[in-house]
């Protein structure tokens, strides 16, 4: 049992730093921009602040949902150690991360944050499906390149998948943006 906590501490860590190369690869070339315009150095100064609460923010929410992968599944679950749903996955993370305390179901969830378009999603939004016949029946975290983590199913773990899936684009219901709390 002590390998298996093991590796799975080794492929988080692995995973954590895949997150963290690509958040500062994004910081760096923010940074050659800046540098390339030093008539704008005040608009890209107040940008670049804003810029790196908010990516430190949604890292700090897919970090924290990064870590759940592989947890069981459980209809009702929201604790880690006894398996989670979908809403109790997006609840337990935004808890965890940001004391934020959000409703209990998905369809619920769907009506607080800032509805957002698609085309402008951020990591740490949260994207909704209509899996069970009915609208806004799952959840999940976006973490950026079209990608998703979220509890699927009775049998499953918590995975990443990719939005571009035909299965989910046939029943991707929306997204919404919740602001950190104060």
């Amino acid at each position: 049992m002590e390998t298996f906590f093991q590796g799975r501490r080794l492929r988080l860590r692995a995973r954590l730093c895949v997150v963290g190369i690509s958040l500062c690869l994004a910081g760096m070339a923010f940074a050659d921009e800046q540098q390339a315009a030093p008539e704008q150095t005040t608009a890209f100064s107040k940008l670049h602040d804003f810029t790196a609460r908010a990516t430190s923010h949604a890292s700090e929410l897919v970090i924290r949902a990064m870590g759940m992968i592989g947890i069981r599944y459980k209809y009702g679950g929201t604790a880690p150690e006894n398996g989670l749903d979908c809403s109790g996955l997006v609840r337990y993370v935004f808890k965890d991360a940001w004391g934020a305390d959000l409703p209990r179901t998905s369809e619920e969830m769907s009506r607080v944050g800032e509805k957002v378009d698609t085309k402008n999603l951020q990591p740490g939004d949260l994207v909704f499906y209509h899996t069970l016949r009915h609208a806004f029946s799952h959840v999940g975290i976006y973490l950026g390149d079209n990608k998703f983590i979220h509890a699927p199913s009775p049998g499953g773990q918590v995975r990443v998948e990719s939005m571009d899936l035909s299965y989910w684009k046939k029943r991707f219901n929306g997204a919404r943006r919740i602001n950190e709390p104060e």
